[in-house]
């Protein structure tokens, strides 16, 4: 396979679904990774780790929705964007798979274009995050060391300390329950509580110096991040 190609992951439990993705993904130059079951796509992502995954809802077993929630809920693979493919059309239907973690809803009979701009838009906006310093002011976030700096001055977080910051940074302005921040930092060995979340919050502001002030509490939500003058 293209070492230099973006991995994609499609599953479906219908042949006619897999064959016309991935001869059509192979001709955009992805290296295409086909699973007919939940527990497949699971094998497979532990294994080969794909850019962007394809996700059909209704399968025997484990469904799709099933899936999205075990992959959102693991640290290592919750930032892998995930499209689901479906025929459910209804709108709870559609609610219910971006409340999963889905990143973005296709429905069957679907349209190749359409299918194929929102795979290129989901990955432009993981490549902007990868292997890159994230800079806001006088702030800067290393995602690849871990490392956090204020004014070059190297802060020291713990993990679920560095995910919540790495979260308020990948989305400033954004406001999040505590609900919302527990869902996308715990991992599977390291359980977050809500309340935890607080307590968090308040080390936080403490140990980013000036920028502690930038975490703002949203009463009887949560919370967002706002850095004034940054881009």
């Amino acid at each position: 396979m293209n070492s230099t190609a973006k991995k994609i992951l499609i599953v479906d439990d219908e042949e006619d679904i897999i064959d016309l993705l991935s001869y059509n993904l192979k001709k955009e130059d992805f290296d295409v990774y086909c699973a007919s079951s939940g527990t497949e796509c699971l094998s497979i992502v532990k294994k080969h780790r794909p850019d962007i995954i394809i996700l059909d809802v209704m399968m025997p077993g484990m469904n799709g929705l099933e899936v999205c929630d075990k992959l959102k809920n693991n640290f290592k693979t919750k930032d892998i964007p995930i499209i689901m493919l479906t025929a459910k059309s209804g709108e709870n239907d559609i609610i219910n798979g971006l409340n999963t973690g889905a990143d973005n809803y296709v429905i069957k009979p679907f349209s190749l274009k359409v299918l194929f701009a929102k795979i290129n838009s989901l990955l432009r906006r993981t490549d902007t995050f990868n292997d890159q310093i994230i800079c806001l002011d006088e702030l800067k976030i290393d995602i690849d060391q871990r490392e956090v700096f204020v004014r070059d001055k190297l802060i020291k977080l713990t993990f679920s300390r560095f995910e919540i910051l790495l979260l308020f940074a990948k989305n400033p302005g954004t406001v999040f329950s505590r609900k919302k921040i527990v869902r996308e930092v715990k991992g599977d060995d390291y359980p977050v509580t809500e309340r935890a979340i607080d307590v968090h919050i308040v080390e936080m502001r403490k140990l980013l110096l000036d920028y502690g002030s930038c975490i703002k509490t949203v009463r009887g939500i949560g919370y967002k991040f706002v850095v004034e003058g940054s881009n």
